[in-house]
């Protein structure tokens, strides 16, 4: 029965298929590595979900679910309270502001749009850790970690591109 109890669960359960991978993509970003050094470059592979379900599905990962997801990447990773969640609803805004342009364009100018988050994203969070430390500090492990976000973002995309047409090519 089209509209039935089942059905409508199934398409519920569909619906936070943006919202659970980009959470679990952040847990993945914070599980310890054995790597010295690593949890300060690692890419942002929450932000490349972010990114790309707010130009394909904003409508199913909402900005109130982004700060949450910042809030929740402060609280487990130990920065600031509130300021992934305010960089993520600041790409999340400038994303969707532009997501027209996105939506009609190439995947190189996807990318290329990704270049542009990723520098923005770095900056303020670099800007907010010279700030909170009365100095300017190194720059050298954000320019590394929006590199490495850089390099693996056709990767993710393409993984996002197959789950989206996996669970939300009927919704």
């Amino acid at each position: 029965m089209i509209g039935g109890p089942l059905h409508k669960l199934d398409v519920a359960g569909r619906s936070l298929a943006p919202t659970a991978m980009t959470v679990m993509l952040l847990l993945v970003n914070l599980a310890p590595s054995h790597m010295t050094g690593y949890e300060r470059v690692a890419p942002s592979f929450a932000l490349m979900s972010i990114y790309y379900w707010t130009i394909h599905r904003p409508d199913l990962l909402p900005m109130s679910v982004v700060f949450v997801i910042g809030l929740l990447q402060d609280l487990l990773g130990g920065g600031p309270l509130g300021l992934n969640a305010l960089v993520l609803i600041m790409v999340q805004w400038t994303v969707l502001s532009q997501r027209g342009f996105f939506l009609s364009s190439t995947f190189p100018m996807l990318w290329l749009g990704f270049v542009v988050v990723v520098a923005g994203a770095a900056f303020v969070l670099w800007l907010a850790a010279s700030i909170a430390s009365f100095e300017l500090v190194a720059i050298d492990a954000p320019v590394i970690q929006g590199l490495l976000t850089l390099a693996l973002f056709p990767l993710m995309a393409w993984l996002l591109i197959l789950a989206h047409r996996a669970f939300l090519h009927q919704i």
